[in-house]
């Protein structure tokens, strides 16, 4: 990333993992028909959240593969790269070393 995108509070900043363009039965799949992939990496996080005057750091960190729902955050285009910015709560699982060798 180019330019330093650092985002506020509890939001992350995630860049989508795209899935294979073919099938296990070696059919291609056309863009048109794809859906937006639910999983990404963690490319930048905030400092937290306040709660009761207190800063509550993020359960991410820079790096790490996330699942989330299909249709949440606010994506944003830069240097023709797109990423979708996340509030903390709208992550619904972080994923571990087993399964990020599973989906490579």
């Amino acid at each position: 990333m180019a330019v330093n995108l650092t985002p506020l509070h509890d939001r992350v900043i995630v860049k989508r993992i795209e899935e294979k363009e073919t099938v296990k039965g070696g059919i291609i799949i056309p863009d048109s028909a794809k859906e937006k992939p639910m999983e990404g990496e963690v490319i930048a996080v905030g400092a937290g959240k306040r709660e009761k005057g207190e800063l509550i750091p993020l359960d991410v960190k820079p790096g790490d593969r996330v699942l989330f729902g299909k249709y949440g955050g606010t994506e944003i285009k830069l240097d023709g790269e797109e990423y979708l910015i996340l509030r903390e709560e709208e992550i619904l699982a972080k994923l571990s070393g087993a399964a990020k060798a599973a989906k490579k």
